[in-house]
């Protein structure tokens, strides 16, 4: 790479579409309570800020006295499917190739439970691209607090001017601002809306607008 060193990816929506097995998980719990299902679109609106997030705003003030056990049943559903019908984004792979083979560091910066994160990257063939995945549970804090990038550029040694925040949401943007470090978007998640309102250093459309972004 010759303008970055360091690539800190987020991973739902950036580099895997978890979108099906997210809602699968999300439609589980409901059942467990008798309560209607939810479309894709829906739990799609209530991705980027962890799966505890995630079951408070799909569960609704109305049954937020479910949230725990709700968590407890989503998290187990989504342990077991995990792979089932997610999919690496169009390009990434060969991104993450190239990168690699430039000399690249990549690290990946999740609200995703770590574990949960893991499992992921591994079912799908991508783990091996990363050095560090730091989780939602990795740290004291998650995402927006820069407290994940800080630590993946302690573990990287490389200068946070080297470095860059990938992701597909304002909340990427706004930790990657946060952290002192430049940020490119990826218009093909689920945050398109709030990523352009936050303004990324680089926006882009496609893995090819992205490895030209990354090579400078």
């Amino acid at each position: 790479m010759v303008r970055f060193q360091h690539l800190i990816f987020d991973l739902d929506g950036t580099l895997v579409d978890t979108r099906a097995d997210l809602t699968t998980a999300a439609n589980c719990m409901l059942e467990r309570f008798g309560l209607p299902a939810q479309s894709v679109e829906q739990v799609e609106a209530h991705i980027g800020h962890g799966p505890r997030v995630l079951v408070e705003r799909i569960l609704g003030p109305a049954h937020a006295h479910l949230a725990v056990e709700g968590f407890a049943v989503f998290m187990d559903s989504y342990a077991r499917h995990v792979v089932d019908q997610s999919v690496v984004y169009p390009g990434i792979t060969r991104v993450l190739a190239t990168a690699q083979a430039r000399g690249a560091v990549l690290s990946v910066l999740t609200n995703k439970p770590q574990a949960a994160s893991r499992a992921l990257l591994s079912g799908l063939g991508l783990l091996p691209f990363f050095g560090v995945v730091v989780g939602g549970d990795t740290l004291p804090q998650p995402k927006p607090d820069p407290i994940g990038v800080w630590h993946v550029q302690r573990l990287s040694a490389v200068p946070l001017d080297r470095t860059v925040l990938i992701g597909d949401s304002s909340i990427d943007i706004h930790t990657g601002r946060a952290a002192g470090i430049p940020t490119c978007g990826v218009s093909w998640g689920f945050d398109a809306r709030g990523l352009t309102q936050a303004a990324p250093d680089f926006m882009v459309d496609s893995a090819e607008e992205l490895l030209a972004v990354l090579e400078g």
